[in-house]
């Protein structure tokens, strides 16, 4: 969308110069505490994770407001004319994202898409203290997950009804049936109203089974009686190749079970051998201490043939050599999926991540949270999806970073967003081109910061910190990603807009919770198209650590051009009426 001509250009460029400033840098304050990955627990009014903060609810058609100061700054710039109610309204409804059609094109075979996906989903808080609920479920599958974690278990109070939970902690449990019938709702729910979404995409199930074999076939048994029709339980008949995969477009809305397959020789799981993490305290670390010395004593679970054959597309195994890399997986299953933790995978990383990328252009891989993440933080994901990797398995209990680059990712679409093209059959495994682009982001400001109830307006000193994610495949065949961090000043009411004349009395004035910031924030970058910003809302909060109010985060090559109103989320991943007035402008360096 194009900006509207300017009606004042003297008064806009003036208006620039007096106050707008580029930033490359800004020392960090040394008493300024600040842990910016850290999110808040979800709860049942949370939309996102997955892609769906995007869409449009009653919050962002009716509720979002513009604060006078903003709507002066407009006028000024040329944005839009002075009292046009009209121009205003339809630059509040002009998304800030668009989603290119081929992003979403479902065309392509299966291992050529990221999954919006879900680690341990059964879990509420904590990874060996919480409790297991099919609401979790629900909260994921509602907000973009696309693949699921069923930890699968005997039960001993009925051998009939297998239970899913964390074993060998202190996680209480849910059944195996309710957890299928809660998936199943869903779907049907989704079906139900396919104006909601993109259309019909497939869930998959990410199924670790610790079942007897009389349990894995009650678990057979239940699947095809809950879901019905619904399960994927056989090859598509229209797929020649029983050895080629299938395209995301034929498989519908079905249920895609990832099943095991214990390879000769198989590695024990590497999440157990992960060392303990200083932040831990004693108590969490015998608590994990137990549960890897009772998993190492667990004896080995034996898929049984009827389970098997549910793993039409995707079967995972844990390979004990490098053969899947550097030439074919040896003794392998039809449509392997490898699953590995991210420490496993980082180490692999340093000289092989384009064999890796090149390996994943065609078969599926699963990368899963490392051991010492019991207090559901998460993997970095930018990393991991720069490899190729398409279910990178994010804990869903908390809106920290890797969830709001997760949202970020997977915004305006249903789950499955097309991989870069070097990230494709045919590709050459590098995610950057080679060219440098540089960005400048303008910041106006932002209206109705939303702050806690033991805050009053006045107390906070806002300032928008935004940091630039960008993977970076380096000369010795690594990859790595460079995070680099730049922020606005602190905002304090009066002095900037008296200077300038802007005020106008009192009501045009704004409190700290609708400030003006007017600066430019400016980044070179090696282009890719797992380029992310991640926008925070701040506090400069002498003395302490700096609370976060607001956050947002967007896929670069996602961002409309001109200017936008970026709806910010709080720590949850529920809407707030927060929004900020950016201006993306992306050029060669």
């Amino acid at each position: 969308m194009s900006e509207p001509a300017s009606t004042s250009p003297s008064m806009g460029s003036r208006f620039s110069k007096i106050t707008g400033k580029i930033f490359k840098s800004k020392p960090k304050r040394s008493h300024e505490v600040d842990d910016e990955d850290q999110g808040e627990e979800l709860d049942p009014n949370s939309i996102a994770g997955g892609g769906h903060s995007t869409r449009k609810t009653s919050i962002t058609e009716n509720q979002l407001n513009v604060s006078d100061a903003l709507q002066a700054y407009l006028a000024k710039e040329g944005v839009i004319p002075e009292g046009d109610t009209a121009a205003l309204h339809n630059l509040i409804e002009k998304p800030h994202v668009s989603v290119p059609p081929e992003v979403t094109d479902r065309g392509h075979p299966l291992p050529e898409y990221f999954v919006s996906s879900s680690h341990n989903t059964y879990l509420l808080g904590h990874q060996l203290a919480g409790s297991s609920c099919t609401t979790a479920y629900e909260k994921a599958l509602y907000s973009g997950s696309r693949c699921v974690e069923i930890d699968a278990w005997d039960n001993p109070d009925n051998l009939d009804e297998p239970k899913v939970t964390h074993g060998y902690t202190l996680v209480s449990n849910i059944s195996f049936r309710s957890t299928c019938e809660t998936i199943r709702d869903v779907i049907d729910k989704e079906a139900s109203n396919p104006g909601a979404g993109q259309g019909a995409t497939p869930i998959m199930l990410s199924l670790e089974n610790h079942c007897s074999d009389h349990g894995q076939k009650r678990l057979v048994s239940i699947m095809k009686e809950v879901f019905g029709n619904r399960l994927l339980d056989a090859p598509l008949a229209e797929i020649e190749d029983p050895a080629s995969h299938v395209n995301l477009a034929d498989l519908g809305s079905k249920v895609i079970v990832i099943v095991e397959y214990h390879l000769p020789d198989e590695p024990s799981d590497s999440e157990s051998s992960s060392s303990s993490s200083s932040s831990e305290d004693e108590e969490e670390k015998k608590a994990r201490h137990d549960f890897k010395e009772q998993k190492k004593a667990a004896p080995p679970t034996i898929i049984i043939p009827e389970l098997a054959e549910l793993g039409v597309y995707a079967q995972s195994v844990k390979p004990s050599n490098d053969s899947w890399y550097t030439s074919a997986l040896s003794n392998g299953p039809h449509h392997h999926l490898i699953n590995v933790s991210e420490t496993g995978l980082s180490s692999l990383m340093g000289a092989n991540s384009v064999r890796i990328a090149q390996h994943n252009a065609k078969h599926l891989m699963r990368v899963f949270p490392k051991g010492t993440r019991i207090s559901s933080r998460n993997l970095p994901p930018v990393k991991f999806w720069a490899l190729g990797a398409q279910i990178c398995a994010l804990n869903w209990q908390t809106f920290g970073a890797s969830m709001q680059l997760n949202e970020a990712l997977f915004a305006g679409t249903d789950g499955y967003v097309l991989k870069p093209a070097p990230l494709r059959v045919g590709g050459n495994g590098l995610i950057t081109t080679g060219a440098k682009k540089i960005l400048r982001l303008r910041v106006a400001g932002a209206t109705g910061v939303p702050i806690p109830a033991d805050r009053k307006p006045e107390e906070i000193k806002p300032y928008l910190t935004c940091t630039m994610l960008q993977p970076k495949n380096t000369t010795t065949g690594g990859l790595v990603v460079d995070s680099i961090k730049r922020k606005t000043g602190v905002y304090k009411q009066h002095k900037k807009l008296a200077f300038l004349g802007l005020a106008g009395g009192e009501d045009k004035n704004p409190t700290p919770v609708d400030p003006i910031w007017d600066e430019t924030l400016e980044w070179e970058y090696e282009d890719s198209e797992l380029v992310f910003v991640r926008m925070l809302i701040k506090s400069d909060d002498s003395f302490s650590s700096n609370p976060v109010f607001a956050v947002s985060a967007v896929r670069l090559m996602y961002v409309t051009p001109g200017w936008s109103f970026v709806r910010m989320l709080d720590l949850k991943g529920r809407e707030t009426t927060c929004s900020i007035l950016v201006k993306f402008e992306i050029s060669d360096a």
